[in-house]
């Protein structure tokens, strides 16, 4: 199994950035798809954005289209979401998740393997 261990979060201000870097270990990092979750207080795991094994396939919510980028470097086995124009609502804890396969999965039930999540807060 892959273990995952992210990093970046951080206190912020409304409009500025934050750059979360999710290393892998234990197995071929370029087996598994890679997405990013986030979770509010008070609110369920929500989707924000995915790649895919080779990074030639990636998808976002439309809560963060167009603020936010998702990367991976197979070589390194980290894959990164920049994080820029941050608004107040971005506040979570942000877990990146994988999935050993070609699909794109948005749920999260269908990842088997978590990060333990980093605190990204925006202030207004």
């Amino acid at each position: 199994q892959v273990q995952l261990v992210e990093s970046g979060g951080g206190l912020v201000q409304a409009g500025g950035s934050l750059r979360l870097s999710c290393a892998a270990s234990g197995r071929t990092f370029s087996w598994y798809t890679m997405g990013w979750f986030r979770q509010a207080p008070g609110k369920e795991r929500e989707y924000v954005t995915i790649i895919s094994r080779s990074g030639t396939y990636i998808d976002y919510a439309d809560s963060v289209k167009g603020r936010f980028t998702i990367s991976r470097d197979n070589g390194k086995n980290t894959v990164y979401l920049q994080m820029n124009s941050l608004k107040p609502e971005d506040t979570a804890v942000y877990y990146c998740a994988a999935y050993q396969g070609a699909a794109t999965p948005r749920q999260s039930n269908e990842y088997p393997y978590w990060g333990q999540g980093t605190q990204v807060t925006v202030s207004s």
